[in-house]
């Protein structure tokens, strides 16, 4: 099988963990030693997400003196590609020696005039409580949002378009790489009028552009990882059930949030929809269990 895993960025740095390195380090290995059994057998694109560590590398850049202005965000996007991508291409190699892994740093197109830079949604960066968030808007011009009982900075997400990359990640398969690709959903860019391309300010729903990613490239699943064990029904209510099998069409019925589950949902949705394959969503450590329709919340056609 053709697998597409994407890693969420707050699996990787799980909440009120510290962004230091090593404690990254150790969840990467964590995410590799749930993910090796899958390359063992199969094809395997990881992509991931970047919410935290842009975050941390937004307010690195913001600080530092010697910058007349901080990094744009596309900038920042690809230095998390690289960073995240070492981690997790040095993991792979170390627990599949007999397999070659690439990560590729990856670009992804955009619309210009796409509604979302006029409405952020897509958090970054660690949680303040609401003085300390009010005051780093005021002070450094972010847009915050509740992310339940706490804030984060939330920035624009325009709508995946097209993987710039694509075909150098097909030919990478077809050579029998792990590919690790696609990170933070991709460094945002335009088309400009002359046909070249520039980056822009935003950051890319990562769940989204795996779900574009794993269509183009024809993938039989799509596992969409993070740190809770699927999706559930009135979550955070005495009346929550997690949802173990469902389709498109009731899956969206339900609604979820934009910033959190929202994307997720609509990723494997899609995915599902145009590609006709099975897509699951629940815990990173859970990968061969929702592989194998034993764990999370798995999406299957109507």
């Amino acid at each position: 099988m053709r697998i597409v895993a994407a890693l969420g960025g707050n699996a990787l740095l799980k909440r009120g963990e510290r962004p230091d390195s090593d404690i990254q380090e150790h969840n990467v290995a964590e995410a590799v030693a749930a993910l090796a059994p899958l390359a063992g057998e199969h094809e395997l694109i990881v992509t991931h997400g970047n919410g935290p560590q842009i975050g941390v590398l937004a307010i690195e850049s913001a600080d530092d003196r010697q910058l007349t202005h901080p990094y744009p965000l596309d900038t920042l996007g690809a230095e998390t590609q690289g960073l995240i991508g070492y981690w997790l291409s040095q993991e792979l190699h170390n627990r599949l020696p007999e397999r070659d892994v690439a990560a590729v740093v990856t670009q992804t197109l955009v619309d210009v005039d796409d509604p979302a830079f006029d409405r952020p949604t897509k958090f970054v960066g660690p949680v303040y409580d609401a003085g300390t968030a009010a005051g780093l808007a005021d002070e450094r011009g972010w847009t915050i949002a509740a992310d339940g009982d706490r804030w984060r900075r939330v920035v624009a997400s325009p709508e995946p378009i097209e993987i710039v990359e694509t075909g150098v990640v097909r030919g990478l398969m077809d050579a029998g790489v792990v590919v690790v690709c696609a990170g933070g959903g991709g460094v945002p860019v335009v088309r400009t009028p002359s046909g070249t391309l520039r980056g822009v300010e935003a950051v890319i729903d990562k769940d989204l552009t795996s779900a574009l990613l794993a269509i183009e490239l024809g993938a039989d699943a799509f596992l969409v990882l993070t740190d809770v064990d699927g999706v559930y029904r009135d979550f955070d209510t005495p009346t929550a059930s997690l949802i173990e099998r469902t389709t498109p069409a009731d899956l969206r019925a339900l609604g979820f949030p934009d910033g959190s589950m929202g994307p997720k949902v609509e990723a494997v949705c899609r995915f599902v929809e145009r590609a006709g394959g099975v897509a699951a969503i629940g815990a990173l450590t859970d990968a061969p269990g929702m592989l194998a329709g034993e764990r999370g919340t798995r999406v299957q056609p109507d």
